[in-house]
């Protein structure tokens, strides 16, 4: 995995649809997560990014030869560092309002430093410093994206960081970001749970009015069903009569709680 025509899974799911995932693990396995999914839609003049990854290789190069001549807009869920890795390739980056001011500046990425992969050297290039894209517009619930013949709507999930969105396109597809996925889901406080336990409900709801009928995650397996939400609102809501199991970790500064689907770092 040390090329950069190797890094990329390049995965056509749908005609319109392309999955482009990483290996997070390849670059730190502390953060005990697999795979980062990226995501492609090609409308019939638009195109639309869902996140530009870890940043480690260039990616613009492989979305170019994929979208040939359509505009392209690119969005950031949210922007932790594993999904705004590559921001600076692009002219514009839309991300939620309340996280505009975050991602218009460098972002320190030192904490991979000291990871056990010896990829992560490729980071001393850029100094463990993310540089932003000049020009960071902001995005708000229900904006709308029109790429010809699929339009894209932005929906607030806050919870796993206060700007996260998931996006719902007209064909149906949903795509979470890290608001909800199997693995290992990262949670606010536990003051703040009915924050992102809201964010679910609302997912749940464009399920049940049969508005959705596949779930893209940004990490581990996709697509999936509705039973990712429905585990994941259990699991939260449960997270009390198990605390008790709790493990400190020393690198994520976080406690670790876990149940049959999901590790939750608190």
């Amino acid at each position: 995995m040390s090329k950069d025509n190797d890094w990329y899974e390049v995965i056509k799911q749908k005609d319109y649809l392309y999955i482009i995932r990483e290996h997070l693990d390849e670059i730190d396995p502390r953060f005990l997560t697999i795979y980062t999914n990226i995501y492609l839609i090609l409308g019939h003049d638009k195109a639309l990014l869902i996140d530009t990854g870890s940043g480690i290789f260039p990616i613009k190069p492989l979305i170019n030869e994929l979208i040939e001549n359509r505009e392209l807009f690119v969005i950031n869920t949210h922007s932790h560092f594993d999904h705004r890795g590559s921001n600076n390739e692009f002219e514009t980056i839309y991300i939620h309002d309340n996280e505009v001011r975050v991602a218009s500046l460098p972002f320190d990425i030192s904490m991979l430093k000291d990871s056990p992969k010896e990829i992560v050297n490729r980071y001393s290039a850029i100094g463990f410093v993310y540089q932003p894209s000049d020009n960071i517009e902001p995005l708000h619930d229900g904006d709308r994206f029109e790429l010809g013949d699929i339009s894209v709507e932005v929906i607030d999930t806050p919870g796993h960081s206060i700007g996260s969105i998931s996006l719902l396109t007209s064909k149906g597809e949903l795509f979470t970001g890290d608001t909800a996925h199997y693995g290992t889901m990262y949670l606010p406080k536990r003051k703040e749970f009915h924050i992102i336990l809201k964010s679910i409900s609302r997912l749940k709801e464009l399920c049940d009015a049969d508005i959705v009928q596949e779930i893209y995650p940004s990490h581990e397996q996709c697509p999936v069903g509705r039973e990712l939400l429905d585990d994941l609102y259990e699991g939260i809501s449960n997270i009390d009569n198990i605390w008790d199991t709790k493990k400190r970790n020393k690198f994520l500064e976080a406690w670790i709680i876990e149940d049959d689907n999901f590790k939750y770092i608190i």
